[in-house]
């Protein structure tokens, strides 16, 4: 197995632990690790479209400063006990983080993008931060892992998977999901909120458990049923009670969770993430 991870850095403590994290989630595997800064210039409006060009000083400025900064964060990276099955290679480029993150996908043939929920503008107010909101909402192509801040790297043992059984699943929608449960010997919990209060699936509700049980087939899995409770309490209490090291979701517009920007993952259920987050896609 080979992977290529993408790691978006803004050279923050939480983006370095999620450089740490993807090191010790993927230690066993042939990896090519891409580390990326975009950066745009200080002192321009998008209103007035001065965008500063190679050769002035607001353009060079920043420039210097992200490739300065690029050259310490290899350097703490070397620190790091070597792994000989990784690979690091980093990359500056001026230009709005989506775009930068959507080239480098193209070029590099991207697997999956892991990074951290906060930066250096973090905000208390923020559970998630702008960049990571943005990429998961924006971003379709492949999986991300949003790790939260503060959190350090330990084995994923019980990953927790809410889902509404609404729509049907897709093989390839759960691969990742299924790739993270067979490199650490995971157990996925499947996990639905009983909304209709009777313990009873309808047909299609039925057709789409079977449909993923069939996909997890060969995985370590379990289903569960919760109480008609808040989604909120149900998944938060749940993670507890399993002690889960990751929660996994499907990122389908206008379903269960809804879209993240317009209707936030940590809105939606009231989630502040203390895991990492493996968002999925559906396209």
């Amino acid at each position: 197995m080979h992977k290529r991870v993408l790691l978006p850095t803004d050279y923050s403590k939480n983006a370095l632990n999620a450089i740490r994290y993807a090191q010790g989630l993927y230690a066993d595997i042939d990896c090519d690790f891409y580390i990326l800064n975009a950066y745009q210039a200080s002192g321009y409006t998008l209103e007035s479209m001065m965008v500063p060009e190679p050769g002035e000083h607001f353009y060079e400025a920043t420039k210097n400063t992200s490739e300065e900064e690029m050259k310490k964060l290899m350097e703490l990276i070397k620190i790091h006990p070597e792994n000989p099955k990784h690979r690091f290679y980093s990359s500056c480029t001026f230009n709005s983080l989506i775009e930068a993150v959507r080239t480098m996908i193209a070029k590099k043939d991207i697997d999956i993008i892991v990074m951290g929920t906060k930066g250096v503008t973090a905000s208390k107010s923020r559970i998630f931060g702008t960049n990571t909101v943005s990429i998961m909402e924006k971003i379709k192509v492949c999986p991300v892992i949003a790790v939260p801040q503060g959190y350090f790297y330990r084995k994923p043992k019980e990953i927790v998977f809410p889902t509404d059984y609404k729509t049907a699943f897709k093989k390839r929608e759960l691969k990742h999901l299924k790739e993270v449960s067979k490199l650490h010997d995971a157990r996925i919990h499947v996990v639905h909120i009983d909304k209709n209060k009777d313990g009873k699936l309808n047909s299609t509700e039925k057709t789409n458990k079977y449909l993923l049980q069939d996909i997890l087939d060969g995985s370590d899995y379990e289903c569960h049923l919760l109480p008609a409770i808040n989604i909120s309490k149900g998944i938060n209490v749940f993670i507890e009670s399993k002690n889960c090291d990751m929660i996994a979701f499907m990122n389908r517009k206008h379903l269960f969770f809804g879209s993240i920007l317009s209707n936030p993952l940590v809105k939606e259920i009231g989630y502040d993430p203390k895991i990492p987050i493996l968002e999925l896609n559906d396209n």
